[in-house]
């Protein structure tokens, strides 16, 4: 049984989770406004991860005899004038989320709840690998200089072979 505090951070998480989402799929949507469909077919895949995050805390949050009560999604935040800054905004927003994880780890922790540190473990490590993702992605655009040039457009299709590991159809979740 999860406790009222851990319960209620599992929720707050889900709409964490939906609220990144939210964000890559307007990222998506401004980098093909763009006309950069590489960038936009890693932002849509970006969306499709983060649906599957939040889904499988709803599953586990089921799973432990919790309700789930969901938030509002709030808009995603900022204009998006150039893909580095996206980038930027990505990493940003990653550290943000892996600071809420760590943080309901720690609860976890403290309640002595090992289901759900065990469960939390796995977060941790993506997110360690969503960090990474978007630190190494800011790197070449280092190697391109100031300003946007046509060393994105090659960045642009390789971003576009991004393949989609993520489940999509929830109906039949499996953790």
């Amino acid at each position: 049984m999860l406790s009222k505090e851990m319960l209620a951070g599992l929720n707050d998480q889900i709409g964490k989770e939906m609220h990144s989402a939210y964000l890559y799929m307007a990222m998506s949507a401004r980098s093909a406004d763009l006309g950069l469909e590489g960038f936009a077919r890693w932002f849509m895949i970006q969306y499709h991860e983060e649906m599957f995050h939040g889904m499988k805390i709803y599953k586990y949050i089921q799973d432990r005899g919790g309700e789930v009560v969901l938030k509002d999604i709030p808009a995603p935040e900022g204009d998006f004038p150039s893909v580095r800054e996206m980038f930027e905004k990505t990493l940003a927003h990653e550290k943000t989320v892996t600071r809420s994880i760590l943080d309901l780890l720690a609860r976890a922790k403290a309640e002595k709840d090992a289901a759900t540190e065990i469960f939390l473990a796995w977060y941790v490590t993506e997110q360690v690998e969503e960090e990474k993702t978007a630190s190494d992605i800011l790197r070449r655009f280092a190697y391109m200089g100031p300003g946007e040039n046509p060393g994105c457009l090659f960045l642009d299709r390789a971003m576009g072979e991004r393949k989609l590991e993520a489940p999509t159809d929830f109906s039949e979740l499996v953790i």
